[in-house]
């Protein structure tokens, strides 16, 4: 009698994340939306991958549009040489102030009320989604051993500008306060201000905010998650000493008594960025790197007056001692004042480009080379299309075209970026992924299973089983093979029993 043939499969596997289509304003592929769900302070890896993972305000707008090219100003020298004359001889330097933090709350955060003791009229109505861990602005860093229960009580008395900051990842809200404080009959602040992640739209003119600009603080924050990466992603928060009795986009207040008319003083609203000759040491932290970068490509927006001229910077207790002391070597001659866009204009204008990197491919090695079919829309457009991640190297054909051929040198997931640049709207980007796979042979003999790897490449694999393909465990059978022409030999005791059988092979690093 003979016996019945054993269900055996081979799967080629390789680690890497699915395809995600979200990509933000400085090119980066930020993958699933973000689900919170427990109140998760600003200092931690789970916040880090919370807001990684988001799109702060669309790219269109003004925190995130690339101005590295926008032209000066007429008048930036003079008011460069204003802004400086209105510090004192040592505070003519950048400075990196630890100041504004922030908590992440679930979609069901429990709403507080709030008693707003000064600008009621130009607050958005309490409730707000306060959890009991609710930072206030400076802390941990800046407050001693005082516990986050005792600085929200304020036990010390402290007359700063406490801010605070509540961000809602799946509804895409913010709500910020000022002069926050849990007194004896709850919350109260200043003022309270709400902002909608997904648009550009402002609150009502002449509405203040946490800052005297009306703007909101969050997306000006510099963050430990961006300055680990090597790149803070948007514009900062600029403090100046004096600023003139005027407003421009994308600021709607101003807290000034020097008229609109002195034009030299900076209104509201008015955007710096630090001069592309200026050269980057080599030898600065990652952090520094990461904030000079952003100030030539973003740039920074007068947000309010203060006694410096400074950027915020989260109070995050995982940044070394030394993370932002070189900053302040950077006079302020190194900054240029530029020419800003309005409301409708530059990326915000008709006629933005698109782009279209075609479908997903899977091909098999070594027939490594793809046919890519891409488009791209506009006008006067510069298109590009670069490897975002994968093993190996990726050749084009012409990666100035749309249309173009792709090759690579070894098996793996690729994700390949098609961009179209007009310089004056955001970059237009999409994603393709090419899984490259290599041909692994599987047979049986006897009581054992026969795995054959290909001698066109020197690849390390791993072999892994498991009897349900849907919910698996998967467990290892084989290790660290060299992949360069080998067989391996697997027995496995479910040929006997004439059970079923999956595969997988995995490429090693």
């Amino acid at each position: 009698m003979s016996r019945p043939a054993i269900l055996i499969a081979i799967i080629l596997w390789f680690s890497a994340a699915l395809r995600a289509e979200r990509i933000n304003q400085d090119g980066r592929i930020l993958g699933p939306a973000p689900v919170v769900t427990t109140a998760t302070l600003f200092n931690t890896a789970q916040a880090d991958a919370i807001v990684s993972a988001m799109q702060i305000f669309p790219v269109t707008n003004a925190w995130n549009e690339d101005i590295s090219k926008r032209p000066l100003l007429s008048n930036s020298d003079a008011m460069i040489t204003q802004i400086t004359s209105d510090l004192s001889s040592s505070r003519r330097a950048l400075r990196a102030f630890t100041e504004m933090n922030y908590v992440l709350v679930p979609d069901n955060q429990p709403g507080v009320p709030i008693d707003f003791f000064n600008y009621l009229d130009e607050s958005e109505p309490s409730p707000y989604p306060i959890p009991t861990n609710l930072p206030i602005e400076t802390w941990p860093v800046e407050t001693g051993s005082l516990t986050l229960q005792q600085w929200q009580q304020n036990v010390t008395n402290d007359d700063g500008d406490r801010h605070a900051i509540m961000v809602m990842p799946g509804m895409s809200k913010i709500w910020e306060t000022w002069e926050t404080q849990l007194v004896a009959t709850g919350w109260q602040a200043s003022n309270g201000a709400r902002f909608d992640l997904t648009s550009n739209a402002l609150r009502p003119a002449g509405w203040t905010s946490g800052d005297a600009a009306g703007l909101p603080m969050f997306p000006a924050l510099v963050r430990y998650d961006e300055c680990q990466r090597g790149m803070v992603e948007h514009a900062m928060r600029l403090v100046v000493v004096k600023s003139r009795k005027q407003y421009i986009y994308p600021a709607n207040h101003y807290a000034s008594t020097i008229p609109a008319t002195s034009v030299n003083y900076p209104a509201m609203g008015q955007r710096l960025r630090l001069k592309a000759a200026f050269t980057i040491p080599s030898n600065w932290t990652i952090y520094e790197k990461a904030v000079c970068l952003a100030l030539k490509k973003y740039g920074a927006i007068v947000a309010d007056n203060g006694g410096f001229f400074s950027i915020s910077v989260c109070p995050d207790d995982r940044y070394p001692s030394n993370a932002f002391n070189n900053l302040s070597t950077i006079g302020i001659s190194n900054f240029e004042v530029i020419q800003t866009t309005g409301p409708t204009e530059g990326p915000r204008s008709p006629g933005a480009p698109t782009a279209n990197a075609g479908a997903d491919q899977f091909i098999n090695y070594p027939n490594h080379s793809v046919n890519l079919a891409g488009s791209v829309t506009g006008t006067s457009i510069v298109t590009n299309w670069t490897k975002y991640s994968g093993p190996g190297t990726v050749t084009f054909g012409n990666g100035s075209q749309a249309s173009t051929t792709a090759s690579f040198s070894e098996p793996g997931v690729y994700t390949l970026m098609l961009s179209a640049d007009d310089s004056v709207h955001a970059v237009a980007r999409d994603a393709a992924v090419i899984t490259v796979t290599m041909p692994v042979n599987l047979s049986r003999s006897g009581n054992n299973v026969i795995v054959s790897f290909p001698t066109v490449i020197n690849q390390k694999y791993r072999v892994e089983r498991t009897n349900n393909l849907t919910s698996g465990p998967w467990s290892i059978v084989a290790d660290n093979i060299a992949g360069t022409g080998s067989t391996v030999q697997i027995t496995d005791s479910n040929i006997v029993s004439n059970a079923q059988a999956f595969y997988r092979v995995d490429t090693l690093p």
